[in-house]
């Protein structure tokens, strides 16, 4: 069985096409489909409800965040097989049923990404190495856009991957990430200090370090119209993600013997979300 897991949060109109999508290119299997509605405004509860009354709706009284909110899917799944989906998608074809196959014939693959794709059918740069200081260094100082091809300048943003291949790959984006029921009893869910960003960043190096693979199929297609939810706050997203970023580096690369590379790297990372944001943001704490 099929478990999809989607968080939503003031997302009604792309909500409501994401699962009339999933109503449309349904999967052969049986399969259920959890919303999980982080406190929205817009009415989006209410439109699952009269809409698609066969979704398990799970309404929330807070908005948790990304993390927690996909925790709580997680937990009342009942699939074998979990698919982690964001609202600002759609489905065109049979590529849910497709990449469930594809997960189920290669044992090793712990998450499968899809090719997302802007809905003028243009692919997008969705994959990233996961953010060691130097690759990470590199792009900021804007040697990355310098030497695009640079599997050493420009590592971190994977500008030289060929989209059209399939690949074991670091860090897909979260928008579309389905794995196995083992994977999470393994690794565990997500970690929620990582509210919004890199929450599955951190959860990939997980899965990767526990042995499993994870994997791009660009024969799994999915539109993303990107970014819906943290429109909504963008200044604010802008300084939680460079939080999140130094979250990661205190969690996975702080080292007494690297201190000085990493307090540059906090430099240049609050340098930059500055100049993005023009100035320090009301709620900034690292």
């Amino acid at each position: 069985m099929l478990s999809i897991v989607i968080v939503n949060w003031n997302t009604k109109a792309l909500l409501e096409k994401c699962l009339a999508s999933l109503q449309q290119h349904a999967p052969a299997e049986s399969f259920e489909v959890i919303v999980v509605d982080n406190a929205s405004e817009d009415g989006s509860a209410a439109m699952v409800r009269s809409r698609f009354p066969q979704v398990r709706l799970l309404t929330e009284r807070a908005n948790h965040g990304y993390a927690a909110g996909n925790n709580i899917g997680i937990r009342a799944a009942l699939g074998d097989a979990i698919l982690l989906l964001n609202p600002d998608t759609e489905f065109i074809d049979d590529s849910l049923q497709r990449s469930v196959d594809i997960l189920r014939s290669m044992p090793t693959v712990g998450v499968l990404a899809a090719r997302l794709v802007s809905p003028d059918g243009s692919t997008q740069s969705s994959l990233r190495s996961f953010p060691r200081p130097l690759p990470v260094l590199f792009d900021l100082l804007g040697f990355a856009r310098l030497f695009p091809r640079s599997r050493f300048f420009a590592k971190y943003r994977y500008r030289f991957f060929d989209y059209d291949s399939p690949a074991e790959v670091e860090q897909p984006m979260g928008t579309f990430l389905l794995s196995r029921r083992a994977v999470f009893d393994q690794v565990g869910l997500f970690d929620e200090r990582f509210p919004i960003f890199f929450n599955d960043v951190d959860w990939c190096l997980r899965v990767r370090n526990a042995g499993w693979t994870v994997y791009y199929h660009p024969g799994v297609r999915v539109i993303h119209h990107g970014g819906a939810g943290t429109r909504q706050v963008h200044k604010s997203m802008i300084w939680e993600s460079h939080r999140s970023l130094l979250r990661f580096y205190d969690k996975w690369y702080l080292r007494w013997w690297n201190l000085p590379l990493i307090w540059l790297f906090r430099l240049v990372v609050l340098a930059a979300a500055f100049i993005r944001t023009g100035g320090i943001h009301a709620g900034y704490r690292s």
